[in-house]
């Protein structure tokens, strides 16, 4: 049975869907939610579902990151996880955290990668003209974003949509596609899952 941390940073919509699909005959268990913001909704949502919670506040470490990571790496690392999910974590980490944890750390992206790596992606296919968009599954490397893809949701981008219709059907897309992989992940399957 593989063991999952996830990282947040806020409410954790797509940590309560993994948290939840990992019951049953599913290859993974929670046994970490983390967050670098201590007023993150998601961790008494986890909390709730039994899964033990941490905070580790980045604002008192500055621009110390290195610092802010070794303090979130050992609660981590007292959970002994295979398998590290990035759901919602709006902390860059640094090429020594990554390097820890390649090759067995996922995150999810609202858009179809390659396309649109970073922020304000939902806005950035609008005025691109693309008639779709989506997320992507990845695991992650040291550059932002470009990790090998493991699975991707396309909806329609429609005529009358604003960043924040499209960001809530992208989102709706996500709760399906990240635990189908993580769950596929977690039986060594790294074909790429189209949805």
């Amino acid at each position: 049975m593989k063991r999952v941390a996830i990282l947040i940073s806020g409410g954790g919509s797509n940590m309560l869907e993994l948290v939840r699909s990992m019951t049953g005959d599913h290859p993974a268990r929670p046994v970490l939610v983390a967050s670098n913001d201590p007023s993150a909704s998601g961790l008494a949502k986890a909390a709730a579902l039994g899964v033990p919670v941490v905070a580790v506040d980045h604002r008192p470490y500055g621009r110390d990151r290195a610092a802010f990571e070794a303090a979130l790496q050992a609660h981590i690392e007292a959970a002994h996880p295979d398998i590290l999910c990035l759901a919602g974590f709006m902390r860059v980490l640094t090429p020594g955290f990554v390097s820890h944890f390649e090759g067995r750390m996922l995150n999810i992206h609202p858009s179809l990668l390659p396309r649109y790596p970073g922020l304000h992606t939902h806005q950035r296919a609008i005025d691109a003209g693309d008639t779709e968009a989506g997320c992507t599954v990845h695991e992650v490397t040291a550059e932002l974003d470009a990790g090998p893809i493991l699975g991707q949701a396309r909806v329609p981008v429609l005529p009358d949509d604003t960043a924040e219709s499209l960001a809530a059907r992208v989102l709706v897309a996500e709760h399906r596609l990240y635990p189908a992989v993580l769950r596929r992940f977690a039986a060594e399957d790294l074909t790429p899952l189209i949805l």
